[in-house]
């Protein structure tokens, strides 16, 4: 978010805590993107905030929450003094969730691959109605495929990601199998290492798909501890996910700091997944 927006962000995050009676005498902003995550502290809640048109996914996410509480995924839940609900304040989607010190070191590859089996697990016992991951690929090549929508990223680029989000998305989609409900990003950013364990947040990602989608967004070593992973898919999905997330940074609105190194980063990542993957693997083409 632009700073004048951020501002009224931690206003809104602040007054939905304390018109709950949570005492927010401070706010640390965690993290900020397209929606924030903040610190209150001494009632010691994060909470997330997004601009009202994005309701809909606050309220997804706070249902997929509540539905793997009650299946026993290890995920940070919310927070029983919010309601476990979304509030609107001043143009803005609130949820608050239980916030939990990090244990300051990183996830062992062999815990973070349990924790993710065990959420997977989770999900199987869950009946919940989300979208196929293929859904996002098509968003993302909506964008890359629209000049008007993208019009900073070169023909080269724009050629690159159109090729690889199309031709990788009908292969996995012909091979596909199995699929289930997914956390959707899973990467080191959203497994927190408390004091309980490895938790799993940002659940607004949840999607269907082959487990291997998932473990494409967890460092590489995770998979060699996950039983069952197919491999080769593995590399495909994450030459996919490269291409998603360099989609959503050519986006003409897009707010993420230093997006121009993100840009340059994530189109050599797409192709050096690309060449793991060796020829082939697309039309020529690209």
């Amino acid at each position: 978010m632009e700073l004048w927006q951020l501002r009224r962000a931690v206003k809104a995050g602040r007054a939905t805590a304390a018109g709950l009676g949570l005492q927010v005498d401070d706010v640390v902003v965690i993290h900020n993107s397209d929606r924030v995550a903040l610190r209150l502290a001494p009632c010691d809640v994060l909470a997330r905030v997004a601009p009202s048109e994005d309701l809909a996914g606050s309220a997804f996410e706070v249902e997929v929450a509540r539905r793997l509480a009650e299946a026993g995924a290890p995920v940070a839940g919310l927070e029983p003094r919010g309601g476990l609900r979304v509030h609107v304040r001043d143009g803005f989607a609130v949820s608050l969730w239980t916030y939990f010190e990090p244990a300051g070191s990183e996830v062992e590859p062999a815990d973070y691959a349990d924790a993710l089996q065990r959420h997977h697990a989770a999900l199987r016992r869950t009946d919940l109605d989300a979208p196929h991951f293929t859904d996002r690929i098509a968003a993302a090549l909506a964008e890359v495929t629209d000049p008007e929508r993208s019009p900073e990223l070169p023909d080269s680029g724009r050629e690159l990601l159109g090729g690889t989000l199309s031709g990788l998305s009908a292969q996995i989609s012909a091979e596909r199998s199995g699929d289930q409900l997914l956390h959707g990003e899973p990467h080191p950013g959203n497994l927190l290492n408390t004091s309980r364990g490895p938790l799993f947040v940002d659940l607004a990602t949840c999607c269907r798909g082959p487990v291997e989608f998932d473990l494409a967004h967890a460092p590489e070593e995770v998979a060699r501890h996950y039983a069952g992973a197919d491999h080769d898919l593995i590399l495909k999905c994450r030459a996919l996910n490269w291409a998603m997330f360099s989609a959503w940074r050519w986006r003409r609105d897009d707010r993420m700091p230093e997006r121009d190194r993100r840009r340059a980063e994530g189109l050599d990542r797409v192709r050096a997944a690309l060449d793991r993957l060796g020829p082939g693997c697309l039309p020529s083409s690209t």
